[in-house]
């Protein structure tokens, strides 16, 4: 063997060596870590240090048994963020606004819409002191904010900062009313209304979304917010907010069903919508079966890699969590002491609408949307004057259908229908006075609402398709007597938690009849029997369970990525350590020469 092969054995040899010197060392040094105590003394590697914390953290956080048994509040929420998240900025990102100022006689008018996904978001934002960004839509709002499109609330006693965002109204007509409700609502809705789809709507509505996502970033006090996006208005702005702010905790939350995916291959933007969405660091749906069949449709539709044990999907280099989170209501204690016993309740609105005192109440409660049902609930109450007639005179249904997109064709045709059906059987069965069904066409505060509930025999919730409806709470809640009967849509996600609820299938109206008639004779220990675990349920997995959650799988991901850059570094060391020791024995070859 000639002196250069020697040389050369000889390197190798010493850097095989080398090479198990450090596995050795590294190995040592991960035992001792495992079993030292979380102090270190000045001389320590702090990044070694922080690696461990976090490494604990990581595991401590993971799902747990106990997290039922936690008492979930605001307090809760601000733990978390102190704790898991410290100096995180929250920004909540919806269409809707939470607080409206229109301008009235002369003067201001605030108004509070009666919305879900605004109840079950406002509490959440009071709790985190974070940022809502919504669409400035009132006739007031530009008036009401300050230099920087900012106004403080809730009025009175601001805890939050809701940052408005102004569109055109061509901007509004086409992102808003075209492309997401003529769009993706009957898209994702089993309600068999035709989708309709327009070039002029998706710029519309990409350009919408272009805009927000400025606004995230406008608001963004650093590079790590988290962003809370909320709904189907917003699929491609996850991907926006990551393009600029790559290290941001986008959680984005569609509160609509998924469809399966051969429905949503209709759309002709479909892999856009989903590239948009997977911008996200955790997508959620109300059911596992609306996660699911997101799941499908990006493995239908995009070249990723679905892992599916962990719920999670990788794509473009990026890992996203699609988990279900069912959202709920903040549990109304401080209203309802603010509100009139049942009795006075069912007094007053019986006053109000003429109501005999000895007829039963069935109300309804929704935005006047085709998903509802509501034409189906007056089938149902056909159906039961037809089999069983005895109860014609003793049974009204009261409609609280608030007016919704009332420019739309399907919307207009709705109203129409509704109101004929409601004449037809008020000519019907209706005599001397009384009315089978009253239809309120009318906005409702939630004080009036929760009256509204508290006054009823009887809660129909019957949506043709729904991702939670979050009625079906409110009237479990409002309901401290435990006293009423909810029936509810199998097909509606709150049918998942509130099993004690007669659940109905809205597309069979003899069915229905018969539940409705259990209902009117259901005695009042089997409603108490009833009521109370759903009482429970609703109390205990509020609203801030389900923010809670999204916010520890949010800390988590977090505390994962900091891992993974202490150990990035950490290996980067280490490979300049081993480049470093090869490079000298390059060095002396190169200065001995040839032998």
């Amino acid at each position: 063997m000639t002196d250069y092969g020697s040389d050369f054995l000889w390197i190798v040899i010493l850097a095989s060596l080398g090479l198990s010197a450090l596995a050795v060392f590294f190995s040592i040094s991960r035992r001792q870590r495992t079993h030292a105590p979380a102090t270190y003394t000045a001389g320590e590697d702090v990044a070694s240090e922080a690696a461990r914390k976090v490494l604990r953290e990581f595991e401590k956080n993971g799902q747990s048994v106990d997290a039922a048994l936690v008492t979930w509040s605001p307090e809760t929420l601000r733990k978390i963020l102190t704790e898991d998240l410290p100096e995180a900025q929250v920004i909540v990102v919806s269409n809707r606004e939470p607080y409206i100022h229109n301008i009235k006689d002369d003067g201001v008018e605030l108004v509070v819409p009666a919305s879900g996904l605004v109840s079950a978001l406002e509490p959440i934002t009071r709790a985190c002191a974070g940022t809502w960004i919504a669409y400035g839509g009132g006739t007031a709002d530009r008036l009401m904010v300050d230099e920087h499109d900012r106004v403080q609330v809730p009025p009175g006693n601001p805890t939050y900062a809701l940052r408005r965002v102004w569109l055109t109204e061509e901007e509004y007509q086409g992102y808003y009313l075209g492309f997401a409700n003529e769009g993706l609502w009957p898209l994702c809705h089993i309600a068999f209304t035709r989708p309709i789809f327009r070039e002029s709507d998706w710029e519309a509505y990409e350009a919408a979304n272009r805009k927000f996502a400025e606004t995230v970033v406008a608001e963004a006090r650093n590079e790590r917010p988290i962003v809370l996006v909320q709904d189907y208005h917003f699929a491609l702005l996850p991907r926006m907010i990551r393009e600029r702010l790559p290290e941001a905790i986008v959680i984005t939350f569609w509160h609509i069903p998924w469809p399966n995916s051969e429905v949503f291959s209709i759309c002709p933007w479909r892999e856009r919508i989903l590239d948009g969405l997977l911008g996200s660091s955790i997508i959620g749906f109300h059911t596992q079966f609306h996660a699911n069949n997101f799941t499908e449709s990006v493995d239908r539709f995009l070249e990723s890699r679905i892992e599916r044990a962990d719920a999670a999907i990788s794509y473009g280099g990026q890992t996203t969590l699609v988990h279900a989170y069912p959202i709920s209501i903040e549990w109304p204690a401080e209203l309802l002491a603010k509100l009139p016993d049942v009795d006075a309740s069912r007094a007053t609105l019986r006053e109000r609408f003429g109501l005999k005192a000895d007829v039963k109440l069935c109300v309804g409660v929704e935005r006047l949307d085709y998903t509802k049902g509501i034409l189906d609930r007056f089938q149902a109450l056909e159906e039961l004057f037809i089999r069983h007639p005895e109860w014609v005179g003793k049974l009204v249904l009261l409609q609280i259908a608030a007016p919704s997109r009332g420019t739309l064709p399907a919307y207009k045709q709705l109203h129409d229908e509704c109101h004929r059906y409601a004449e037809e059987l008020n000519q019907r069965y209706g005599s001397n006075g009384y009315k089978p069904v009253v239809m309120v066409a009318e906005h409702h505060s939630q004080e009036q609402v929760y009256e509204i509930y508290r006054a009823a025999d009887i809660c129909m919730v019957t949506s043709l398709h729904d991702g939670m409806n979050l009625v079906a709470k409110e009237f479990v809640a409002a309901r401290d007597d435990e006293q009423g009967v909810l029936m509810l849509s199998t097909f509606a996600g709150a049918s998942r938690e509130l099993l004690e609820a007669l659940i109905v299938n809205p597309y069979d109206p003899a069915m229905m009849s018969e539940a409705l008639l259990q209902a009117l004779t259901m005695t009042p220990e089997e409603q108490r029997q009833r009521m109370r675990p759903m009482r429970e349920m609703v109390r205990d997995n509020n609203v801030y369970r389900w923010a809670g959650s999204m916010l520890l799988d949010a800390a988590r991901l977090r505390k994962r990525g900091e891992l993974d850059r202490v150990t990035a570094v950490a290996e980067r060391s280490a490979n300049a350590n081993i480049d470093n020791v090869v490079s000298m024995f390059e060095r002396k070859r190169a200065t001995a020469g040839p032998r």
